[in-house]
C-alpha cells in the first residue's frame, strides 16, 4: 500500500550527514526503505549534508509516491547506464520517471530490436548487482559542458544551454554520469522489482521536425507481486487493445490513402455510434437542449475575436476560399455564439442551452496518433450553455448530474479534478476567478473529492475534468465542464435584464462522453468488445443445424425484429459448433440454435457468449430475455429507458 509522502520528522544538526541522522533515529526495518529525506518541501539525496536552515529531517519511504518516483527515475539512470555499456556510440537525452515506471530516450543509429531490449534489461540486472552507489556533484556550468563535450553527449549540452543556470547538479553511478536534479537511490542494489516493456519513436523535446530518437519504456515496483500485478494488467490491455478488436468485430478501420488519424467505420461500427448518438439527443432533449449544427469552416476573422487564432492556431488546418482566409472548426463554440446574438435575448430566455454533435479536426502530431483514443477528425458531444451568473451554480450541478447518470449507465467509476488557468490565456483575473470560484463553489456542494489540477485550464476558463476508470483501472479523461466568461465578453453578447438593462450572459462549454471516437474506443477495451446488449450492432444470430431449419430461422430474426431487436441468421452450410465459435469470437450476446426440436416446438435454444446454455425458450420468452437485458443499465442508471423500443434497429 502506498503512503502519500514523508515520514514522521526527527531532529537534524546543520552540517550532519542525512544519512547518519536517520539511521540513529528510524528502526532497522524502516531505514532499510528508506530512499531519500525531506527538509519541507526539499527533497534531499541520503548521502547529502543537513543544510544550514534545517532543523528536521522526514525519511522518503520507498513504499510512498515520492519513494517510488525516486525509485523509477534511478531505474531510468540504471537502464542508460546499461545502454551505454552495449551501445557505447549511443548519444542519452532525457529520462524521467513516469506513472508506473520510466523511460529514457536515446539517440541511436538504429532502431532497438526486442532482442536489444532483452540484452539491455540483462545488463542493468547487472548494474543492480554491483550495487554501485549514485552519487552527486555540483559542478559549473563550464566544467559541467566540458565534461559532457569530451563525451559528446551533445543533447546534454544543448540542455544546460536552454536552462540557463549558473551550475548544475551531475549524479554518477559507475562509469555512467547524467544531468539531473535527483534525488537518487542511495545504491543501484535498491532497485529489486523492474522490466523493461516496449520501445518506440519519440521526438526530441517532441518537435516532430526534430531528431528522431528511440525511446525504451520500463516498470519499476517496490516489490516483486506489485511488478507482476502490474504487467498482467499490461497483458490483460494487450487482449483488450480495440485496434485488435476493432479489427476482429469489423468496426472500423484506418487507411493511409485516407490521412492519418482520419476513422473510416464500417456497417457494425457506424451503427455502434449511431446508437451513442441518437441516446445523447433524446437525453439532450430530456434535459431541455436544443440541437443546432454549425458549418465545418468559418471565416479566420472569427478565430481571431474568439483568440484561437492567437492562442491554438497551432492545433488547426486552415484553408482559403475566394480569396477568404478560412479556419476548419477545432471546436464548436464560434457557432452556438452566432446563434445566440441572432436575436435579442431577454433574462426570461435563459437559460440557453445548445447541443451539437459536432466534427471537429484538430491538428496532433502523427506520433501521437493512436487509434480512436487520439485522432485528427472527430465528433464532440459539444453543448454550450449560456446563462444569468445567478443560473451559473444550477447549470454546473446540472451538467454533473447528468455526466453522473452516463457513467452509472456504462457502469463507469471516476474521478473529478478542477484545472486552473494556464500559462497562455485570454481574460483578466477577475473573470478568471469568477469562473473558478462558481466552479469549485458547485463541486464543494457535491459529496465527492476533487482534486486540483493547476494551470491545466482551457485557454479561456478554468474546467471541471471528469475521468472516468475503465475495468483496468485506467484513468481516461472524456467529460468536461468550462466556465467561460471572456468569450461572450469577446462577442459581445448580452441580454435585456428585469429592469431593461442590457447585461452580459456566462457561457459553460461542456462534453458529457467527450470524442465520440475516443469513447468507443474507450468502451471496447473497458468491455473487451463485448459491448452491452442495448450498444451491440448485433444483439441476437439465428443459428441452423442444418438447411432444412433455414425458412423457420428466417421466421425468428422477423419475430425478433418486430420486438425492436438486432438479429440476424447465419445460414450457411457449416457445423454448428462452428458457426457457435465464430459468433463467440465476433462478441454477439445471444446465440439462438434452431434444430428439429426447435422447429417442432416454435422457439430457440439460447446460448450466450459467455459459453452458458440457457436452454429452449419460446420466441417471445427469447425477445423478452433480450429486452429485459437492454433495459437493466438504464434502470440502473436511473435513466429508463430513452427509445420507445429500447434496442433500436
Amino acid at each position: 500500500m502506498q503512503n502519500d509522502g514523508a515520514g514522521v520528522p526527527v531532529e537534524a544538526t546543520a552540517g550532519a550527514a542525512c544519512a547518519e541522522v536517520l539511521k540513529g533515529a528510524l528502526s532497522g526495518k524502516q531505514f532499510k526503505k528508506t530512499v531519500a529525506c525531506k527538509c519541507g518541501d526539499r527533497l534531499l539525496d541520503l548521502t547529502a549534508r543537513v543544510p544550514d536552515d534545517c532543523t528536521e529531517l522526514a525519511p522518503v519511504l520507498l513504499d510512498s509516491e515520492e519513494g517510488l518516483d525516486i525509485l523509477r527515475h534511478s531505474a531510468a539512470h540504471i537502464m542508460a547506464t546499461a545502454v551505454k555499456r552495449l551501445f557505447p556510440d549511443v548519444k542519452v537525452t532525457i529520462g524521467p520517471a513516469i506513472e508506473h515506471g520510466f523511460y529514457y530516450d536515446f539517440d541511436t543509429p538504429r532502431p532497438f530490436t526486442p532482442e536489444d531490449l532483452d540484452a539491455i534489461e540483462a545488463e542493468m540486472r547487472k548494474v543492480v548487482a554491483e550495487d554501485l552507489p549514485f552519487s552527486c556533484q555540483i559542478a559549473s556550468k563550464d566544467d559541467a559542458k566540458t565534461m559532457f563535450a569530451a563525451m559528446n553527449e551533445t543533447y546534454k549540452l544543448e540542455l544546460m544551454d536552454s536552462i540557463g543556470a549558473d551550475e548544475f547538479s551531475i549524479y554518477r553511478n559507475g562509469d555512467f554520469m547524467d544531468l539531473c536534479r535527483g534525488p537518487h537511490l542511495p545504491r543501484t542494489g535498491m532497485l529489486k522489482a523492474f522490466k523493461l516493456t516496449s520501445v518506440a519513436g519519440a521526438y526530441w523535446r517532441g518537435d516532430e521536425h526534430g531528431p528522431r530518437l528511440q525511446r525504451i519504456y520500463g516498470a519499476a515496483f517496490g516489490e516483486e507481486k506489485e511488478l507482476k500485478a502490474y504487467l498482467d494488467r499490461i497483458e490483460e490491455a494487450k487482449r483488450r487493445d480495440h485496434r485488435v478488436l476493432g479489427k476482429q468485430l469489423d468496426l472500423f478501420s484506418f487507411h493511409e490513402d485516407a490521412g492519418a488519424g482520419m476513422v473510416i467505420w464500417h456497417p457494425k461500427g457506424a451503427l455502434v455510434r449511431t446508437i451513442l448518438e441518437d441516446f445523447e439527443r433524446k437525453e439532450h432533449l430530456k434535459r431541455g437542449y436544443h440541437i443546432v449544427q454549425g458549418p465545418i469552416l468559418l471565416k479566420r476573422d472569427l478565430w481571431e475575436t474568439s483568440g484561437h487564432y492567437d492562442n491554438y492556431r497551432e492545433n488547426m488546418y486552415f484553408t482559403e476560399v475566394d480569396g477568404q482566409a478560412y479556419g476548419v472548426k477545432p471546436m464548436n463554440c464560434l457557432s452556438h455564439m452566432l446563434i445566440y446574438k441572432s436575436r435579442l435575448r431577454s433574462y426570461r430566455d435563459l437559460p440557453l442551452r445548445m447541443f451539437e454533435l459536432g466534427v471537429v479536426h484538430r491538428h496532433e502530431k502523427s506520433g501521437v496518433l493512436h487509434g480512436l483514443l487520439r485522432v485528427r477528425q472527430f465528433t464532440q458531444d459539444d453543448a454550450h450553455l449560456l446563462c444569468r451568473p445567478d443560473q451559473l451554480q444550477a447549470e454546473i450541478l446540472g451538467v454533473v448530474k447528468f455526466v453522473q447518470d452516463v457513467m452509472d449507465l456504462f457502469g463507469f467509476e471516476y474521478e473529478i479534478e478542477l484545472s486552473t488557468r494556464p500559462e497562455k490565456s485570454i481574460g483578466s483575473d477577475e473573470d478568471w476567478e469568477r469562473a473558478t470560484s462558481a466552479l469549485r463553489q458547485a463541486l464543494d456542494t457535491l459529496d465527492r473529492p476533487y482534486e486540483i489540477n493547476e494551470g491545466d485550464g482551457a485557454f479561456y476558463g478554468p474546467k471541471i475534468d471528469i475521468k472516468l476508470k475503465d475495468a483496468l483501472d485506467r484513468r481516461w479523461q472524456c467529460a468536461t465542464i468550462q466556465c467561460d466568461f471572456t468569450l461572450p465578453e469577446r462577442f459581445d453578447l448580452s441580454y435585456i435584464d428585469e429592469h431593461g438593462e442590457k447585461k452580459r450572459p456566462v457561457m459553460l462549454h461542456r462534453v458529457v462522453l467527450g470524442a465520440i471516437e475516443r469513447f468507443i474506443g474507450v468502451l471496447i477495451e473497458h468491455y473487451a468488445g463485448a459491448f452491452p446488449v442495448w450498444l451491440a450492432p448485433v444483439q441476437a444470430r439465428v443459428l441452423t443445424v442444418t438447411d432444412a431449419h433455414n425458412e423457420f430461422a428466417e421466421d425468428v430474426v422477423r419475430t425478433l425484429s418486430n420486438h425492436g431487436l438486432r438479429v440476424e441468421a447465419d445460414l450457411r452450410n457449416e457445423k454448428l459448433g462452428f458457426k457457435v465459435r465464430e459468433a463467440q469470437m465476433e462478441k454477439i450476446p445471444y446465440m439462438l440454435v434452431v434444430g428439429d426440436k426447435e422447429v417442432e416446438a416454435r422457439g430457440v435454444n439460447v446460448r450466450l457468449r459467455g459459453g452458458e446454455n440457457l436452454g429452449f425458450m419460446t420466441l417471445e420468452d427469447a425477445a423478452a430475455l433480450v429486452v429485459k437485458a437492454c433495459q437493466e443499465p438504464f434502470e440502473r442508471g436511473g435513466m429508463r429507458y430513452f427509445f420507445a423500443t429500447p434496442c433500436p434497429v
